[in-house]
């Protein structure tokens, strides 16, 4: 590979091209930077991505799309994406059977129907109301500077049952983050139960990898490479895999935490969470909602009829069921997880087609209380790195940590 400058040198080099890369790329870009964003995969996205399958849309690993993180607000064009909602709220299969738990300020219906089928005791549903009347309402500013403490800690103050907490909020809150103890920092809670408020849970027509598909679509040409491993940062700029080393006066690592701490050794990372989807096709359709499904005894962490929320994920007549395990894939799991589904729709899977089974090894990071929102991207001089590894597991938490990077490169180089 190579680049031709007027002076054999780049500015800032950036590596790897998911949501933090692009907008750390994109930033620079904008500021009259002379950047490469190398990516050692064939597409953009990172674990982020879609992949097409004999006619079905395969997102890596099941994902679900927030419209009101800010970064998405000032970054998306969210119309052009084509957007297709979930219900707003999901069902939770418990041992003592379903139980839906719908978004009551979306629809006063479904507050009232919350009352009267007595889905909660009155004094949880005050509790879940205050909660999130407190998470929405309250300066974003406020809500950060909460004292930090877990998740489970933060509900059971807050008043909720144990009852509660255990059969409807753990298991959907063990997809958000997962991980089923609720260790999670709370203060992150927060921020995501007002996101979810505030937004709309949904999916791209064209898979999430459309997402950052978009943001690549602003990069100048000849910014992005694929296919361009990077084997070590080195003091001059980055040595690539094929033996040839690029120069730069800055260089970003824009990469998943492992990846991060070979190329920048003594990096600190956090241990990761590993989730593994898999997807089915059916003939008839399991469900005609675009509803999660959450599983109460653990058996999956939830599932959905893909294509009740946007069709274009299969073939016509055909419907693509996902379902996620929190764990890697293992001998015997496959027939496991049709038994479970079999009964959470109530239907025979039998005849269900496995489509592809996705692991994503460190799908999120391990977000423990006390959890810092945000970290400086400084690592040395000259090197920075960023990722929802610097932030927090979310679309949110990379795109604010790719800023940060290019913030933080900008004002190191006016001061040189």
């Amino acid at each position: 590979m190579t680049l031709r400058l007027r002076d054999g040198r780049l500015d800032t080099i950036v590596v790897g091209a998911g949501l933090a890369g692009l907008a750390c790329a994109l930033d620079l870009c904008r500021t009259g930077q002379r950047v490469a964003l190398l990516e050692a995969s064939d597409g953009v996205g990172g674990r982020m991505r879609t992949d097409a399958r004999d006619g079905f849309l395969l997102d890596r690993g099941f994902q679900v799309f927030n419209t009101a993180y800010p970064q998405v607000k000032r970054r998306i064009d969210l119309r052009s994406l084509r957007l297709r909602p979930f219900t707003p709220g999901f069902v939770a299969h418990t041992p003592a059977g379903p139980v839906r738990l719908t978004d009551p300020t979306r629809d006063r219906k479904a507050a009232a129907s919350l009352l009267k089928q007595r889905v909660l005791p009155p004094r949880d549903l005050a509790a879940l109301a205050a909660i999130t009347a407190g998470d929405t309402l309250l300066p974003t500013k406020l809500v950060k500077r909460r004292t930090d403490r877990t998740v489970a800690d933060s509900l059971t103050r807050a008043g909720l049952s144990d009852a509660t907490v255990q059969d409807l909020l753990r298991p959907f809150l063990s997809g958000v983050f997962l991980e089923d103890r609720l260790e999670t920092s709370a203060r992150f809670f927060h921020l995501v139960w007002r996101s979810m408020v505030r937004g709309t849970l949904c999916l791209p027509a064209k898979g999430i990898g459309a997402v950052p598909a978009q943001l690549a679509r602003g990069l100048p040409a000849g910014v992005l490479r694929l296919e361009t491993p990077v084997a070590d940062v080195t003091s001059s700029g980055v040595l690539l895999a094929g033996g040839e080393e690029l120069a730069a006066q800055a260089v970003v690592v824009a990469t998943d935490a492992v990846t991060a701490a070979r190329l920048l050794p003594g990096l600190p990372v956090p241990d990761g969470r590993t989730v593994t989807t898999n997807y089915h096709a059916a003939d008839t359709r399991p469900s005609t909602e675009p509803t999660l499904l959450v599983d109460g005894t653990g058996s999956v962490l939830n599932t959905c009829v893909v294509t009740e929320v946007s069709g274009s994920y299969a073939p016509p007549g055909t419907s693509l069921v996902a379902t996620s395990v929190l764990s890697a894939d293992e001998p015997g799991a496959h027939d496991a997880v049709l038994r479970r589904l079999t009964e959470m729709y109530d239907a025979d899977t039998s005849a269900w087609s496995h489509v592809g089974t996705c692991t994503v090894p460190s799908a999120l990071p391990a977000m423990p209380a006390p959890w810092p929102l945000s970290r400086p991207t400084r690592f040395s001089p000259g090197r920075y790195v960023c990722g929802d590894h610097r932030a927090t597991g979310s679309v949110q938490g990379a795109l604010a940590s790719g800023t940060r990077a290019a913030r933080e490169v900008r004002a190191d180089s006016a001061g040189r």
